[in-house]
């Protein structure tokens, strides 16, 4: 028989949705606030020429600066004052979380519950202006350097480029945190999401187009979105798939009355790093592509070298783009999920996995579990990262159509799904709260 969660699950429809006034303000409220975000990709910074920085983005758009105009929704070929994006936030999150493992003084507010995670969340603020202030400085010395770029170089242009791009990565926090705590789904997540949502057009015009014109076989393209769609369909199976542990807790007298002996299930994801390690291993491979590009064939011999062997397609690109990726799962699940600590919370709390011994034993299961689902998760978002990656090598597939790129929408996708669905699960709670309350009142 199904249970009362269920029955309601089951008749969650448009009709629910209509009632629930909360969740459309919710929706409402994200909405407008990424509608703001995408106003601000198309504000330039002052002083710059833009067809000088059309050029320098042609010659840049295999490169590094071609992933990061993905997840900036277009912010970095036009120079917006959204140039930086939410990148800074998010590498400063991932350094708070290695400090972490390293700190004792941050291990110890991670371990505080609510207030620990607060203060460590300013040092993540904190980490976000100052990485963005360099990341901006860089930007205005290297816009200086790169040819008729700056109409007006000088001081000035550096201060106020500096300000610009540190201004507008910290609204863009500040709009993701609001999004948060007044929308639904995460706010920094949608912010990304949406950015690479708003190129899906135009990459599928173009990709069109070169059927249209030939150059792409018509075959090929039907063999494509075949392909798209085993990609989402894959990890739309992978990202929900899941090992759970059974924990048990022991029975315990309480006056007269046992109380407890229920059992629980520990879920372990099978990708636990997320969409992480395909974004830093293409990072690191990408960065000598940009480096060349941005010396125009000026640069030493050995790096024209290294930049045609790392070229998208070849041999030792694939190679070192899986292997980063194989390094970087196992590494930040590492970081992000402890064993010891799980193992050590389960004991405090009198939980028990059957047949292993509470403490040590059960964080070297819990270890021996987790290492055979990394081996999977990280063959799954190899696999996922470089099948559409020899498209875009053989076959010139606009960049949105990347393993990661899908990774981060489907994923995106489904995470917001999962809580609007739970908004509509809390709303038909109430709504037989009230039902009985008002029974209660007639009898």
């Amino acid at each position: 028989m199904a249970s009362a969660a269920e029955q309601l699950a089951a008749n969650l429809n448009f009709a629910a949705f209509g009632k629930a006034e909360e969740l459309k303000k919710r929706l409402w409220f994200t909405l407008g606030a990424l509608i703001i975000y995408r106003l601000g990709t198309y504000i330039p910074l002052p002083g710059i020429n833009p067809l000088a920085l059309a050029d320098i983005m042609n010659r840049n758009s295999n490169g590094i600066l071609g992933l990061f105009n993905v997840f900036s929704g277009g912010a970095v070929e036009r120079m917006a004052i959204f140039a930086l994006n939410i990148m800074p936030y998010i590498s400063a999150s991932i350094i708070i979380q290695l400090m972490t493992s390293v700190s004792k003084h941050l291990e110890a507010l991670k371990k505080e519950g609510e207030q620990g995670r607060k203060k460590i969340t300013q040092y993540t603020r904190y980490g976000t202006v100052v990485l963005a202030a360099l990341q901006a400085y860089g930007i205005a010395v290297g816009l200086e350097g790169a040819g008729r770029i700056v109409i007006d170089a000088g001081i000035f242009f550096r201060l106020s480029t500096v300000i610009t791009l540190v201004g507008g990565t910290v609204f863009l926090m500040w709009l993701g945190e609001q999004i948060t705590a007044r929308g639904v789904g995460n706010g920094i997540s949608l912010i990304i999401f949406s950015g690479i949502v708003a190129g899906i057009p135009t990459a599928l015009i173009s990709t069109f187009e070169l059927g249209r014109t030939g150059a792409l076989p018509t075959f090929f393209l039907l063999v494509l979105v075949v392909m798209i769609g085993i990609v989402i369909a894959a990890i739309v199976f992978m990202e929900r798939a899941q090992r759970r542990l059974l924990v048990q807790y022991p029975k315990r007298q309480v006056g007269r009355k046992m109380m407890g002996g229920e059992a629980s299930h520990l879920p372990l994801k099978l990708n636990v790093s997320g969409v992480i390690p395909p974004i830093f291993a293409s990072s690191i491979l990408l960065l000598p592509i940009t480096v060349a590009n941005f010396s125009a064939g000026a640069g030493p011999e050995w790096l024209s070298t290294v930049t045609t062997l790392l070229g998208h397609g070849r041999p030792l690109y694939m190679l070192f783009y899986a292997a980063g990726i194989i390094f970087f799962c196992f590494f930040y699940t590492s970081i992000i999920f402890n064993p010891e600590d799980t193992a050590e919370n389960l004991r405090k709390n009198g939980g028990f996995i059957p047949g292993i011994r509470p403490g040590g034993k059960t964080a070297e299961y819990i270890n021996y579990i987790l290492t055979r689902l990394t081996v999977v998760g990280a063959l799954y978002i190899t696999a996922v990262c470089l099948l559409p990656e020899i498209l875009v090598a053989q076959y010139s597939v606009p960049f949105y159509f990347g393993g990661t790129s899908l990774l981060i929408v489907v994923s995106v996708t489904m995470d917001t799904v999962a809580q609007i669905q739970s908004h509509l699960l809390a709303h038909q709670y109430e709504g037989l709260i009230k039902k009985s309350r008002l029974k209660g009142r007639g009898k």
